[in-house]
């Protein structure tokens, strides 16, 4: 796919995990901007899972709601999100990697809740520092996304066992999920867990309490509807869930930062592009709505 704006180009492509690592990741993907020397776009990434990115040229910059701030990076790691990160990036190649919270709990093994709405250098990192070989064989142009693609599948292959909790883990991940969904209690029940262990399971893998987990997904549900259609307006895609236009608005603040006109007006170039793709190539256009099954 390559995705055309203004004079600006976008070429995106999504590689499904092998059986054995699926239940690990979101998805693998090739982003590359196309743009002239100098120039630069700008958006904003939304609540998600944990993510490892690879840069060939330079980094982009990456800034946080808190000032927490990281520039130019060829390895950038974040941990699950609950706010928006704001960045900026020029003409570069990227590998983009998403864990899912089985994946975390197999490959970085550390509490997520500890790690929750951070943005590092990978290479610097005593928690990601353990992904900076892939920096040899992705921050480079000398191979093609199909050997890269193997490269990555062997090295997490080779990384580590799948953890003891891994059923637990992917119960709750597959409940949470459930649009239907609304209420701790319910979300517990369904997992088979008292509310006492769903809190810790969420917290340790998950990086969230349960109940803002299930306020995020609605979230999600609403930004990634108005995401996929620009004429819409929020009336036409908030969450059913939501109680009235002033609750969506509220909510929406809490976790963007801004309200939804404020998001609306904003530049979205990258995730436009990059959701509408992964729609109709991966059927989900975000990774926090991804069905983990």
């Amino acid at each position: 796919m390559r995705q055309l704006i203004g004079q600006d180009s976008i070429d995106v492509r999504f590689f499904a995990p092998p059986a054995d690592l699926a239940p690990c990741f979101t998805t693998f993907y090739r982003l590359e901007v196309d743009l002239p020397p100098g120039e630069v776009l700008e958006d904003w990434l939304q609540p998600e899972w944990s993510n490892l990115r690879f840069f060939t040229e330079k980094g982009p910059s990456a800034e946080l709601p808190e000032g927490e701030r990281i520039d130019g990076a060829r390895f950038q790691a974040t941990g699950p999100s609950s706010c928006p990160t704001h960045f900026t990036l020029g003409r570069t190649r990227m590998w983009g990697i998403g864990l899912f919270p089985l994946g975390w709990a197999r490959f970085i093994g550390e509490d997520a809740s500890e790690h929750a709405n951070t943005v590092v250098d990978g290479e610097r990192s005593p928690v990601f520092n353990r992904f900076a070989p892939l920096c040899e064989k992705l921050c480079t142009r000398e191979y093609s996304d199909e050997q890269q693609f193997a490269i990555l599948t062997e090295f997490f292959r080779k990384l580590a066992d799948p953890p003891r909790d891994q059923r637990r883990i992917q119960k709750v991940h597959e409940v949470m999920v459930d649009p239907r969904l609304l209420q701790v209690e319910d979300f517990a029940r369904k997992c088979g867990l008292s509310k006492r262990t769903l809190e810790r399971v969420c917290a340790r893998h998950f990086g969230f309490s349960p109940r803002l987990l299930l306020r995020r997904q609605r979230l999600m549900r609403s930004l990634a509807a108005f995401m996929l259609e620009p004429q819409a307006s929020w009336s036409d895609v908030i969450d059913r869930h939501y109680h009235d236009q002033s609750h969506f608005v509220h909510e929406f603040h809490a976790f963007m930062r801004c309200t939804p006109s404020e998001y609306a007006a904003k530049p979205h170039p990258v995730m436009r592009a990059f959701m509408a793709e992964r729609k109709r190539v991966w059927g989900s256009p975000a990774q926090t709505l991804d069905d983990p099954k």
